[in-house]
């Protein structure tokens, strides 16, 4: 399958699954939720992927809850942070860096 074909398909099934899911506002940052999978699992292990993305997603699906806002801006927001989070880990863990667990 092409990329242009990959993109097309992956933007069917997010469409779908929000429809679903019944979160019809959302608007998902493939590239960003890609980024941080490919990340995650070449930093970690393969199934690592899934799991950063969905923690991702709930923390910022928390965050942004907390707010008291249901506002574009503070859900885009809570996700750049979360995310940054991850994306850091996974550089500390690809650089040697495994640390302690924090809470």
């Amino acid at each position: 399958m092409a990329v242009d074909d990959e993109a097309r398909v992956l933007t069917q099934w997010s469409q779908q699954l929000a429809n679903a899911l019944q979160i019809l506002d959302l608007e998902v940052d493939q590239e960003l939720l890609l980024d941080l999978a490919r990340r995650s699992a070449d930093s970690v292990i393969h199934a690592a992927a899934p799991v950063t993305a969905f923690m991702v997603g709930y923390a910022a699906g928390h965050e942004a809850g907390r707010g008291g806002s249901s506002s574009e801006v503070s859900s885009s927001a809570a996700i750049s942070k979360a995310a940054d989070v991850a994306f850091k880990l996974c550089a500390d863990r690809a650089a040697g860096k495994r640390g302690e667990p924090t809470n």
